[in-house]
């Protein structure tokens, strides 16, 4: 087995800084007690303006007042690393978060899917990069030496036991995971390495050490197995953007909207499912939440089309009050059946799958605006069809050959050469609603080469009425 490990060292100031328009504005993560806050985390701008984590918020604005703050908060980063596992799952099916801040994958199975190791590991950086959180990604035949390796090395990938001991070796005791009691005396003992600890006996570290010391050393050089609990993602997505201000327009919640669309789509790819309806929730101080349903008639996941769909929703909505936060939240989560396209497309950049248009019109225009067509229980042509919301799939009124274009009203045909291709089909209905029809249809073919249908009415002469064009 190949495990590689995703450290995201930074995951609660990332989780910030993704729902902020300007990334880049310095920023500071407070803990602590109200009566003394502290900074816990900073992003490289505030650090440059010599802000550092551990100062108090006191010192911090005797410094300057150029930055921003927000909470360091706890809950949010277990949202944020369950979301990642969510995302992961859809690149192995064993996604382990028994590290904090961390995410293991066993991804020897997905090189058969996703191609080799770098071609894989260039992918999830990609992602994650979108996603908008940093990482360290390292790869090792175990969870554990994996994640070892994370805390020194970046990229680094490890295929067999062999190269794995002489990787570990080289080591810092305090790099390697044990508790920091255990790597202080192994220091007082004047030991820096990982091969260096391996080089006394066995049985006297057993009597100077708790027995969890031998057991993550074991682990670490694959003697022993590590048991994992693996995730299995949620069958809803619920997320929340907090807004840094009151936002009274459309444009200025165009960022958040498509950070939520973007996460919902990761989302969904994990789970190997599609959306069809869900709910754009806007947050105000004193008013009940404003709701934006977005329906969709198949299930769909391509964030540029999510992101479009609720726009146009959400600009339907006229704003009853400032929003402060917007939230994202979707139930219906069916499979999701991949476009089939051809082999070979003519310009695909210029051409917009119906599905997509038909889903952007109804977003902009209204539910009622696209109408398809459905088949009636009548025979008479003009009756046997009526309008309808657009299906996934129409139905046709009958088995025989029906032209596609219908005229709106008969006309004849007074053409000599007209040639009769089929016929007659005898139509006799509409008694019971006083629009009693007998006709005799023909398929026909003018000297020009267009067929078309025409009829002729049971009773009474004259030429044949052309009712329809056949493409």
């Amino acid at each position: 087995m190949l495990w590689a490990c995703i450290l995201l060292p930074q995951l609660a100031m990332d989780g910030v800084l993704r729902s902020r328009a300007d990334a880049e504005a310095p920023l500071a993560l407070l803990s602590g007690t109200p009566q003394r806050r502290v900074l816990q985390a900073v992003n490289p701008a505030a650090r440059a303006l010599g802000l550092k984590p551990g100062q108090s918020l006191i010192a911090a604005q005797a410094l300057t007042h150029a930055f921003a703050t927000a909470d360091y908060d706890l809950a949010a980063i277990e949202r944020w690393q369950q979301f990642l596992a969510a995302w992961a799952y859809g690149f192995s099916s064993q996604v382990s978060l028994h590290y904090p801040r961390c995410l293991l994958l066993e991804v020897q199975s997905s090189l058969g899917l996703f191609g080799p190791w770098p071609r894989l590991e260039a992918r999830l950086r990609e992602e994650l990069d979108t996603l908008g959180f940093q990482h360290r990604i390292t790869l090792a035949p175990n969870p554990a030496a994996a994640r070892a390796l994370a805390n020194v090395h970046d990229g680094l990938a490890v295929m067999d036991t062999e190269t794995l001991h002489r990787v570990l070796g080289p080591l810092p005791v305090e790099r390697i995971g044990l508790p920091r009691e255990v790597t202080t005396a192994f220091a007082r003992m004047g030991l820096r390495t990982l091969r260096q600890v391996l080089t006394l006996p066995r049985d006297g570290l057993a009597r100077r050490f708790p027995a969890e010391t031998l057991r993550h050393l074991d682990t670490l050089l694959e003697y022993r197995p590590l048991g994992l609990d693996f995730y299995r993602p949620p069958d809803r997505f619920d997320a929340r953007i907090e807004l840094n201000f009151e936002v009274e327009s459309h444009q200025a919640l165009l960022f958040p909207l498509r950070r939520l669309t973007g996460d919902l789509a990761a989302y969904l790819a994990g789970r190997d499912s599609g959306v069809q309806r869900f709910t754009l929730q806007l947050e105000h101080r004193n008013l009940a939440d404003s709701q934006v349903p977005v329906g969709l008639l198949s299930a769909e996941r391509d964030p540029a089309m999510l992101f479009e769909l609720t726009r146009g929703r959400l600009e339907h909505l006229q704003l009853p009050a400032p929003v402060l936060a917007v939230r994202l939240i979707a139930h219906e989560l069916p499979a999701f059946v991949p476009e089939h396209r051809q082999l070979f497309e003519e310009r695909p950049q210029q051409s917009l799958p119906w599905e997509q248009l038909r889903e952007r019109l109804r977003a902009r225009l209204g539910d009622d605006a696209v109408q398809g067509l459905s088949a009636r229980a009548d025979h008479r042509p003009e009756c046997a069809w009526q309008p309808q919301h657009v299906a996934q799939n129409e139905l046709s009124p009958t088995t025989s050959p029906r032209p596609g274009w219908l005229l709106a009203e008969p006309k004849p045909l007074y053409e000599a050469s007209l040639r009769i291709l089929t016929g007659p089909e005898r139509i006799e209905s509409g008694w019971w609603d006083g629009s009693d029809v007998r006709r005799d249809y023909y398929r026909v073919e003018t000297r020009s080469g267009q067929r078309g249908w025409a009829f002729r009415p049971v009773t009474g002469g004259g030429p044949l009425l052309l009712h329809g064009w056949f493409a």
